[in-house]
């Protein structure tokens, strides 16, 4: 059923062209099509936008007004004279405001800023590094999934010699044809080997084309390395990933900025017990235009009716019905929380670390012994391979060791890739680059 499924889809993929990726080329290809990616990244820009506006809050504002209005019956002209008359009147004015002193609030709002805009520039490293992770394994899945399909092609093709030969033989009859015959099955159950293994490598491959977001599978294939040690480090103590995943790792930087940020908008609210001073300067002109009366040039009146102004404001609170104090109270209770929230991260950070290490450990052992495994069957197979040629062992106790040396090798070459995986998740926490 899965090979009908596979081939249905191979056949419904449009082949846009061979592609043969390397890791490196992998992890590159899903950072730039991942909608997560994006959308993290988004909200990068946003904060970013949210901290530049902060510190341009420093500057003065400046505005500027116009306005024409038309009164019937009795109003008022440039001399403050109410006349039984209809005007009209043009007024224009500029005005500047620049805040002198509000407790720090704008300079600690900006830290605030500063520390969400770095809080979500980690949250986007951590999410390529997840990123890089997930790829990697998906790699690493397809190198163990081709390394088994060879070897089930190899040992199909040492037993089809084998058919070869026992036919040969069974022709002159010098064997008996119940030789060939279970001969013949177990080539046909070595044929099942390597279907089975080519739909699981074909998944691989799926797996990853989906995790890129690619349009088609026709074609795609992944680069094997000349030397698979390359693609990960030596084996490192969980105390030393600990220490140097705490200098980097983005969630913990995550946490520490959020904390950061949370500490600053607390003085932030604090800042509202405080005065707030600010200095202010207008001009303003109008035009009059009264009906009956003689009235004055339009550029005349705005020279004659010019007026500047220079003030100071100082507010000072006294009473706000509690909201400053209230502020304050949750912006303390949010600084508590990112505490909480920080100390957890480096916890659960501890707890990965730990795990990664020791399944690590478990991962090196389980390879020696599948190499000793490996090394053991293989001596028995070809023993037995000489007894079966001379004539002393059946068939049946040929192929019975040749399935013990199959399954060793196989459980060899999954316990090497297991262990490469376990190191690339350690490698995953120790180095503040998560590329590869």
């Amino acid at each position: 059923m899965k090979a009908i499924i596979i081939a249905a889809m191979l056949a419904a993929c449009v082949c846009a062209g061979a592609q043969t990726l390397s890791l490196q080329q992998c992890i590159d290809t899903a950072l730039a099509h991942n909608n997560q990616l994006k959308q993290q990244t988004y909200q990068l820009r946003t904060q970013e936008v949210t901290y530049r506006q902060a510190r341009q809050n420093l500057l003065p504002n400046l505005n500027a007004s116009a306005s024409q209005s038309w009164v019937f019956g009795r109003s008022i002209g440039a001399d403050n004279v109410y006349k039984s008359t209809n005007s009209s009147q043009t007024s224009l004015g500029l005005s500047a405001s620049l805040l002198l002193f509000d407790g720090l609030k704008m300079k600690y709002s900006i830290d605030e800023a500063k520390a969400a805009m770095l809080a979500s520039e980690a949250d986007v490293s951590a999410l390529k590094a997840d990123i890089t992770m997930n790829i990697s394994a998906m790699y690493l899945q397809i190198l163990l999934n081709k390394e088994l399909l060879e070897t089930a092609r190899q040992q199909l093709a040492d037993t089809q010699l084998k058919v070869e030969q026992n036919r040969a033989l069974v022709e002159a009859e010098r064997l008996a044809a119940g030789e060939l015959y279970a001969i013949e099955a177990q080539a046909a159950k070595e044929e099942l080997a390597v279907t089975q293994a080519q739909n699981n490598l074909q998944l691989a491959l799926l797996d990853m084309v989906q995790a890129l977001e690619l349009d088609s599978i026709g074609g795609f294939d992944v680069v094997v390395p000349t030397d698979l040690e390359l693609l990960a480090g030596a084996l490192l103590t969980n105390d030393a990933v600990y220490n140097m995943a705490l200098q980097h790792r983005p969630e913990i930087k995550a946490a520490e900025y959020n904390l950061a940020a949370s500490e600053h908008a607390l003085k932030s609210a604090r800042a509202d017990y405080y005065p707030t001073l600010s200095a202010g300067a207008s001009l303003s002109t109008g035009y009059y235009d009264m009906e009956g009366y003689q009235n004055n040039t339009f550029g005349r009146q705005l020279g004659d009716n010019l007026s500047t102004s220079v003030g100071l404001q100082l507010t000072i609170p006294i009473f706000n019905k509690m909201q400053v104090r209230n502020n304050v109270s949750r912006a303390r209770i949010n600084v508590e929380n990112y505490k909480v929230q920080a100390e957890e991260a480096k916890k659960t950070l501890r707890k990965n670390i730990d795990q990664a290490y020791y399944n690590a450990l478990a991962a090196q052992s389980r390879e020696t012994a599948a190499e000793k495994s490996e090394r053991s069957a293989y001596e028995a197979y070809r023993y037995a391979e000489q007894k079966y040629e001379s004539g002393r062992a059946s068939v049946y106790e040929f192929y019975d060791a040749k399935l013990s040396y199959t399954l060793a090798l196989s459980e060899r070459i999954q316990a090497k890739y297991e262990y490469l995986f376990r190191l690339k998740i350690l490698e995953y926490y120790a180095q503040a680059d998560s590329g590869v």
